[in-house]
Formats: structure tokens, sequence, C-alpha cells
């Protein structure tokens, strides 16, 4: 029997937000702080629905983890995104090195 395309993508998926929510009981989601943003000094660009798709790093306490995840806002330096696991959704800002686009 083949398999299907459609299916390996539910089952990644599904594997990506099992290890989200194991590395949630790490510890907390770490996000940039106001001092890091400097939101004062740095424009910010929020965008509309839809978001574009990237793959970002992440922390939750002291476990790093990489996750698809939507690009909500950004700065030149940082960038906020969100990303789901089960019914929760996550919502950091991360430096913008962190994250690249999904071409996929």
């Amino acid at each position: 029997m083949g398999s299907s395309k459609r299916l390996a993508a539910h089952y990644d998926m599904r594997s990506q937000h099992q290890e989200i929510l194991a590395a949630a009981r790490s510890g907390p989601l770490q996000s940039l702080t106001d001092r890091e943003l400097a939101l004062r000094e740095q424009p910010v660009t929020i965008y509309p629905q839809p978001y574009r798709a990237v793959r970002a790093w992440v922390r939750f306490g002291p476990e790093a983890i990489r996750v698809d995840a939507k690009l909500a806002r950004s700065t030149p330096s940082a960038a906020g995104i969100e990303f789901r696991a089960g019914e929760t959704t996550f919502r950091c800002w991360v430096w913008g090195n962190a994250v690249t686009a999904d071409d996929a």
C-alpha cells in the first residue's frame, strides 16, 4: 500500500504539536523583552491575514524547538509569531534571524 502525502502532512503536524506540548511542560514560552524590542524606537509592521508561513526557533524554559508558525508582525530586528498546538495558540517575539520563510 502507498502512503498519502496528505496523511503524512497530518502526522507531521500531530507530531509537532506533541513536541510543542512536551516542551511547554519544561517552562513558559519565552519572548523578547520590551527593552530588546525597543518598540518606541523601531517601526512595527502588522501583517493582515493571511499571515506568512514561517519556521521559527522558540524556547520554552530551557528547551528550544523549531515550530511551524505564522508571521503576525515584525520590526527590523524581531518577528512576532504565533503557532498552535492542540487547542492552544502561542504568541511570542523572537529575533528575526530565528525565523525563515516557509516556501513549501
